[in-house]
């Protein structure tokens, strides 16, 4: 072949030489931003944007497939976030300043400890069952939901290596494993549903206590855990409260369902049932809170009032995610649960 000099003479040399050159130009057709298909046909796992073949089985019946279903704008630079933010339990947790603590403290540590343990694995097993369900065109979806389970997995190996780090190990289980996190988040049966109770009301109460974690820590090594399970927490808030905006914005017909979810969060978050919520009313893990927060069994009554701080804060929070994603007029119209209002506005 003659020698050429510039990159168009070579393309042209290749093409006369034989070369079927046509998949370039699917190159720059895939060149594009977020999934664009309202609606997809593909059952064979195909990689989204890549070029399809007329000889593969059609071997994935994907449950959703339809994309206002599952969709949020934003998720790619979400999921960005997600990976550079990676962290480790056995390197970036200063585990050497733990140091013997009064029993009662270990004791409320350890209790606290496996609790969130417990949250944190039923919030990364339920999402890690819909990943599979949904079509390869919606990866973006996928990628946040993995990177999801992978917080949530690493964030159930922190506190569990807290419980066992100073003797204490880990203690009692709360009563109800399938509805820890949001509100009978274990049996919902699309991503909407789990997404409501999930991330915008049992996340988002976990959220707050992560923040105001340095209250109830006692080593550099349990203010590292809660500073950087926040940091996490927040993006799995944030999936929640994107998919909320895209539907409000897009599939408005689904407004008074996803109402319904929000009144059974609500009910959860203020009565403490289920046990989503430990600042709200489980006896075991306020109980720990409390001694936590006031410095100790004999100061529970000093505990309990800057947990009610902390309730205030939740629901707080609560009301910012819902007027984010566009379902502020709970509040305006009077539908948001009276236990909540109570919380906010005490007096």
């Amino acid at each position: 072949m003659a020698t050429v000099t510039n990159r168009a003479d070579y393309w042209e040399k290749a093409r006369e030489s034989g070369f079927d050159l046509s998949w370039l130009e699917q190159l720059k057709e895939n060149i594009q931003g977020e999934t664009t298909n309202e609606f997809s046909e593909n059952n064979t796992g195909r990689v989204e944007g890549s070029i399809p073949r007329g000889n593969v089985p059609q071997f994935g019946a994907y449950t959703f497939r339809t994309k206002k279903d599952v969709w949020a704008h934003n998720l790619t630079k979400l999921y960005q976030e997600f990976v550079t933010r990676q962290w480790s339990s056995a390197t970036d947790i200063p585990w050497e300043t733990i140091e013997p603590l009064p029993d009662e403290i270990e004791a409320a540590e350890c209790q606290l400890a496996t609790f969130f343990a417990q949250v944190e694995f039923v919030a990364s097993d339920v999402p890690g069952r819909f990943i599979s369900t949904m079509s390869p065109d919606y990866h973006e979806v996928r990628l946040v939901l993995l990177a999801q389970v992978m917080d949530e997995s690493r964030h159930l190996d922190v506190f569990r290596k807290r419980a066992l780090a100073n003797g204490g190990g880990l203690m009692r289980m709360i009563d109800t494993v399938s509805d820890v996190v949001g509100g009978s988040t274990d049996n919902a049966r699309e991503f909407t549903e789990l997404s409501s109770r999930l991330h915008i009301t049992g996340e988002g109460n976990v959220l707050t206590l992560f923040r105001l974690g340095e209250l109830m820590a006692y080593n550099e090594a349990e203010k590292a855990i809660y500073r950087r399970c926040a940091q996490d927490e927040a993006r799995h808030v944030a999936i929640g409260v994107l998919h909320l905006r895209y539907m409000n914005e897009c599939n408005p017909e689904r407004r008074e369902e996803i109402h319904s979810y929000l009144d059974e969060g609500e009910s959860r978050q203020s009565s403490g049932a289920g046990g989503e919520n430990p600042a709200a009313r489980n006896i075991l893990t306020s109980e720990a809170l409390a001694v936590l927060l006031g410095g100790g069994k004999d100061k529970t009554d000093e505990g309990q009032k800057i947990l009610m701080a902390i309730r205030q804060r939740q629901t707080k929070e609560y009301f910012q995610r819902l007027k984010s994603a566009g379902f502020d007029d709970r509040i305006t119209n009077g539908r948001v649960n009276p236990a909540l209002l109570e919380v906010y506005n005490p007096n």
